[in-house]
């Protein structure tokens, strides 16, 4: 098995795929936790905010192990969902800008 595919199935088994969910909106923003870093994704619209995803764009990689982690969560239903109240949106948001 390659290195890509068992960081993609450790990410998933370890439940590091992250639904954010806001109340009562229902507002959602998507996170994978890496080692010592979390992107933010839009599965929906293939998009990540890692380095990786950005310049395998440039090299014509349609993806990267962040987004693949997140489509092995959904179809496993191994995705962590977390509850926050619409209130805390704007700081969650300040927080997740601030580490790009």
């Amino acid at each position: 098995m390659n290195k890509e595919v068992d960081r993609v199935q450790s990410i998933v088994s370890e439940k590091r795929v992250k639904l954010h969910i806001f109340e009562p909106s229902q507002r959602k923003i998507w996170t994978v936790v890496g080692k010592g870093d979390e992107h933010w994704i839009d599965p929906d619209a293939n998009y990540c905010s890692c380095q990786g995803f950005y310049f395998g764009k440039l090299n014509k990689k349609t993806t990267c192990y962040h987004l693949e982690s997140a489509q092995l969560a959904r179809n496993q239903n191994q995705v962590e969902k977390i509850v926050f109240s619409d209130d805390e949106f704007p700081d969650f948001l300040l927080g997740l800008i601030s580490d790009l």
